[in-house]
């Protein structure tokens, strides 16, 4: 992936969301409000997550497998145990499975930016992406707190459009930076 595709990527994702959070009407943020126990919004964004994390098991390199021959025993036992947390662990699954594809997501983000020392306007993106990846971590171990961050955001609706409007530029500044490298 190109740097500026990686910049590009965040900077639209982050206009979209900001001006969903803009807009804030009934529709949004009941759909936000319920996404943290939300078992569509598990299955789409866990699921998605471990399908990747599978498809990352899948091509381990040989010095990579301490155990096995092959990969193939790693994603039997990884591909059982999401399995198993849709039907043993569905608590808060929606946002694990968000924190997992923050994580994986990171992973070609970074590596695009990496060694590019002459364009030090990457670290607009490069810094975006590692206070996604804190809060990933974060949610995963207290998914909970997902929840409250949202009923404390749309308590009163100023915040929430606050929050936009500064995603909003945040993902305009990421645009305007994709198009100088």
């Amino acid at each position: 992936m190109s740097l500026t595709t990686a910049t590009l990527l965040p900077g639209i994702f982050l206009i979209a969301l900001g001006a969903l959070l803009l807009v804030s009407n009934s529709v949004i943020v009941s759909s936000l409000k319920a996404l943290p126990r939300s078992r569509k919004a598990a299955i789409v964004f866990f699921g998605g997550g471990a399908l990747w994390f599978l498809w990352v098991v899948n091509g381990l390199s040989a010095a990579d497998l301490v155990l096995f021959e092959s990969s193939r025993p790693f994603m039997f036992i990884f591909g059982a145990v999401a399995v198993a947390a849709f039907y043993y662990v569905p608590e808060f699954l929606a946002v694990r499975g968000l924190c997992v594809l923050m994580v994986l997501t990171a992973w070609p983000l970074l590596r695009a930016a990496f060694m590019e020392y002459d364009h030090p306007q990457r670290l607009f993106m490069v810094t975006l992406v590692y206070a996604g990846v804190a809060a990933a971590m974060y949610f995963a171990v207290v998914p909970y707190r997902m929840r409250d961050l949202l009923q404390w955001l749309f308590a009163r609706l100023p915040r929430a459009r606050m929050l936009g409007a500064a995603m909003l530029a945040y993902g305009l500044l990421l645009g305007a930076v994709a198009l100088t490298y």
